[in-house]
């Protein structure tokens, strides 16, 4: 396709430098449907960012539209607090019902505020506050946010340095496969724990990811998972899963650590929970972890009612029958096959593939061809971006309800861009 840059002069002279997507993207957009953007020069893109995973059932969903539409066209409250309204009630009866009890999950539900770093600093605060410690453990390669608290346990060494001050209470530790396999799994982070003279201090908690989305597709195998747990239970300290990104859905289950087997003490979720892209976030912890103070952690945004409807029409339309989860599971494989095949077809390029469910990732031996790929995907009219520590990794994330033609479509333009590219 042939693109004419955009006048982007406004955001160019008025707008912070630390914008970023736009950068990769030089388009103004003007419209978005599905799996589809629309730029105002009527150049259409196909969406495999799905907005960093928060529009897992894709752009303007119209069933979510119309539950929005509606409960604005009656006057339904907008902002409340931690009010009562009939919009919470719904969500947390839907929640419930389609998603705690037939997982057999006893969490209470807190609502911390819009957004993923303000779920993960509630998660932390919490588990400090339950154990008395202060000492938090993250690993290697870790994204849980742009906030100081979020921060101290992110792996990632430019958005470290953006903090200005000493982030202090966090330790990494190496995630699976850290090592390649060459070292048994935790015999770091055991031995540590162990040695009286190691200088850690006693955790309160660990958090994780289970698959590593900004940190270049990492996949936590199940077993380490579930030795993660153990070692967690084994020397009292409480677990956390980061499922803001991985989570509903994205890997298949609902929540990404269903296929490990466990149930950690603090979940955190964000991005896709809303359905409609709206700000909201949630941490879920079990009923004894529940030693909030009224107010003791609050925000000023945390009842967006009309993420609680959207929200409540993305569980009942999406997760009342199992369905999505076997969708995404075949679409997964779908994606796998093809990125199988651009690996085969690129012997000596350096290009490896993994991921799970509707996340996956193309690493580069040589990161700059990674970036260089995106942009030429752009160009043919498919959204991409990188990830990994040294943006190696191309990453895709297409809604949850991409059809299989519109995979085929995408994988296709990504199989061209790699070729021109590598």
């Amino acid at each position: 396709m042939t693109i004419t840059p955009p006048a982007l002069s406004v955001f160019e002279s008025l707008e912070s430098e630390v914008r970023s997507y736009c950068r990769g993207w030089p388009a103004v957009f003007d419209r978005a449907k599905g799996s589809h953007m629309y730029d105002e020069d009527g150049h259409t893109y196909l969406d495999f960012f799905s907005g960093a995973g928060a529009l897992n059932y894709g752009h303007n969903n119209p069933v979510l539209k119309r539950a929005l539409l509606d409960y604005l066209e009656r006057d339904g409250v907008t902002h409340g607090l931690d009010m009562g309204t009939t919009a919470k009630r719904a969500f947390l009866e839907s929640f419930q019902n389609a998603i705690l009890r037939p997982r057999d999950l006893p969490y209470k539900v807190m609502f911390p505020g819009p957004t993923g770093t303000n779920a993960v600093e509630a998660a932390l605060k919490l588990a400090r506050k339950v154990k008395g410690r202060e000492a938090i453990v993250s690993f290697t390669n870790a994204f849980h946010g742009m906030s100081l608290g979020a921060l101290a346990v992110t792996g990632n060494s430019m958005k470290r340095a953006g903090a200005g001050i000493p982030l202090v209470h966090g330790t990494p530790m190496p995630f699976d496969n850290y090592f390649d396999g060459q070292i048994p799994d935790f015999l770091w982070f055991e031995r540590l724990l162990e040695d009286q003279g190691s200088g850690l201090n006693q955790p309160a908690a660990v958090i994780v990811e289970t698959i590593q989305g900004e940190g270049g597709i990492n996949v936590a195998r199940p077993e380490w998972l579930r030795a993660l747990a153990d070692l967690c239970h084994r020397r009292d300290m409480l677990l956390i899963v980061d499922d803001i990104q991985m989570g509903c859905g994205r890997t298949g289950a609902f929540f990404s650590f269903e296929e490990a087997g466990i149930t950690p003490d603090i979940v955190t979720l964000s991005k896709s929970i809303s359905g409609y892209g709206l700000p909201m976030s949630l941490a879920l912890f079990k009923p004894e972890l529940d030693v909030w103070e009224p107010g003791e952690h609050n925000g000023t945004f945390r009842g967006n009612n009309p993420a609680f409807v959207t929200a409540t029409a993305a569980l009942d339309t999406y997760w009342a029958d199992g369905q999505m989860e076997k969708q995404t599971i075949a679409r997964g494989e779908q994606v796998e096959q093809a990125l199988r095949a651009i690996v085969e077809e690129h012997p000596g390029a350096g290009v490896s593939h993994r991921g799970r469910g509707l996340v996956w990732g193309l690493e580069f031996t040589e990161a700059a061809q990674a970036g260089e790929i995106c942009k030429r995907a752009f160009d043919l009219g498919l959204l991409l971006e990188t990830s990994g520590p040294q943006s190696e990794v191309v990453k895709l994330l297409p809604a949850l309800t991409t059809t299989p033609e519109e995979l085929d479509e995408g994988l296709r333009i990504l199989a061209r861009a790699v070729r021109e590219t590598v």
